[in-house]
């Protein structure tokens, strides 16, 4: 039973299937974006790790936000090791045997990723995915210096909703990525 309802662009993370079910259910004759993150360079960092993944035996996920954000990981970091464990499952084991500190290796994450939290006071938003294989490693870094890096996607959201039918998720679609 779709409701009658405009196009929507919606910025969040975090929102359980149950969730995106009934979105698709009231979005049947309108188009709706769920997106979240805004930031061009994040989603492109997401799709490079994507790509990296089957390449490398080792990879870590950092992220780093602003010293009110709550919530920790970050949905973006979550999302990233989600879409790195679906690009590869072949991982090198943890070498870890011993943690000094609770949790210096970090949480681990989807495809048994490891994904570590900073929050710092002063900074917007960063997160870098850091692969390793032998005699090499490959660093992917997205940095958010001000909220308007949000702008230029959420402008791409808006002008290009009417053309995506249902429900998207994630601004890479919109991207055709």
């Amino acid at each position: 039973m779709g409701v009658s309802c405009s196009h929507a662009v919606i910025g969040t993370s975090g929102l359980t299937d149950a969730v995106i079910a009934d979105l698709r259910s009231w979005f049947t004759k309108s188009n709706c974006l769920v997106a979240p993150n805004f930031a061009i360079g994040a989603v492109l960092m997401i799709k490079l790790s994507e790509l990296a993944a089957p390449w490398f035996e080792s990879v870590e996920v950092i992220e780093a936000h602003h010293g009110g954000k709550i919530d920790a990981p970050s949905g973006t970091a979550i999302h990233t090791a989600e879409r790195i464990a679906a690009a590869s499952s072949e991982w090198a084991p943890d070498p870890t045997i011993k943690d000094t500190l609770e949790h210096a290796r970090g949480a681990v994450g989807a495809g048994g990723v490891h994904v570590h939290s900073l929050r710092v006071h002063g900074m917007v938003a960063s997160q870098e995915v850091v692969f390793g294989t032998t005699g090499q490693s490959l660093t992917i870094r997205h940095d958010t210096y001000d909220r308007s890096s949000f702008m230029p996607g959420v402008l791409v959201a808006v002008k290009r909703i009417r053309d995506r039918p249902g429900v998207t998720v994630g601004l890479d679609g919109f991207l055709d990525l």
